[in-house]
């Protein structure tokens, strides 16, 4: 058996693109001689920071021009940054706590009995996208209440910049060599270091050495990760983009928001195809993998917020 993979996997691996050699921290500090270890900082955690930062400001641009939105914007400065503070706690928390209803209770609570505070050791890994998706949306929902501010106006503008956030977060998946893609031998393969664990598990960084670790065998995979960095980031951003500065599509409350879902869904759904599903949820009927199925309320709440922004309005009777 060992003979067979072997030569299955030479031929996949000989015209496959390698993953680049790049160390997954900006820079490294020796904090050992405080008892504090070694402190680095990974691009991982710049691209999400860039990814806030640059939503954020695109936010604002939007909020300086009222006619974008018919005349009157949605909220004021003061206002987003409240809003945008909220919005990356529900990230980080609705994120966690979706991985842990929809990954771990059902497929790991081996892993939950044996550490029970393995739930929220957020530091060791496991975000979900959808999870974090409702806790934006929790957030929105927060704030609007607390500030009277106009619900479906908020999600439009979420809709628009959502896209910078997950495209850097997808980008900085692939920095990481996480969350890769299934083998193939077409000529987008590339050789990822997989570490002892096979599935999306992140690979081994020797630390000490400089470089990745790689062990068994050298299969070539789809670079999901840059896959949906494009379909659920590049594509939506642009599209959204076109719509609002063009065609004035922020002038009808909830079409942006339910086209953003519409699209990430539609994007997720494509690149899940490519995309190795966690070797513990891998086993779903009908071909499916959790993140389609995850998918499947975006594109019915999508779909009513378009439908809902586009359907004719009543005329006021004037007497």
């Amino acid at each position: 058996m060992t003979d067979f993979l072997t030569l299955l996997a030479v031929p996949m691996a000989a015209n496959a693109l390698h993953f680049p050699e790049f160390s997954p921290a900006i820079f490294s500090i020796d904090l050992r001689f405080m008892g504090l270890g070694v402190f680095h900082l990974r691009w991982y955690a710049l691209a999400y920071i860039a990814g806030i930062m640059l939503a954020w400001q695109y936010a604002n641009a939007m909020l300086k021009r009222p006619t974008l939105f018919g005349g009157k914007s949605p909220a004021t400065k003061d206002d987003l940054d409240d809003i945008m503070f909220w919005i990356i706690l529900g990230i980080i928390l609705g994120g966690r706590f979706g991985y842990v209803l929809f990954y771990m209770i059902p497929y790991q609570q081996d892993v939950i009995a044996a550490d029970p505070l393995s739930v929220i050791r957020i530091w060791d890994g496991g975000m979900s996208f959808h999870g974090g998706l409702i806790g934006v949306i929790i957030a929105i929902l927060v704030i609007s209440r607390r500030r009277a501010l106009r619900l479906l106006p908020l999600g439009d503008i979420a809709g628009v910049v959502a896209p910078i956030g997950i495209m850097f977060g997808r980008l900085a998946n692939f920095i990481n060599a996480e969350l890769y893609g299934r083998k193939t031998d077409s000529a987008f393969g590339m050789i990822f270091p997989e570490g002892q664990v096979p599935g999306s598990t992140p690979p081994a960084y020797d630390w000490n050495a400089g470089q990745w670790v790689y062990t068994g065998f050298e299969f070539a995979r789809h670079p999901s990760q840059l896959y949906e960095a494009a379909l659920e980031g590049l594509v939506p951003l642009v599209i959204a983009s076109i719509l609002i500065w063009k065609f004035g599509a922020l002038k009808k409350p909830g079409l942006v928001a339910g086209l953003f879902l519409l699209m990430y869904g539609t994007g997720r759904s494509i690149v899940e195809n490519f995309r190795l599903p966690d070797s513990f949820a891998s086993d779903l009927p009908l071909g499916l993998t959790m993140g389609m199925i995850l998918s499947t309320p975006m594109w019915i709440g999508g779909a009513w917020l378009v439908w809902n922004a586009l359907k004719p309005k009543p005329l006021h009777r004037i007497d």
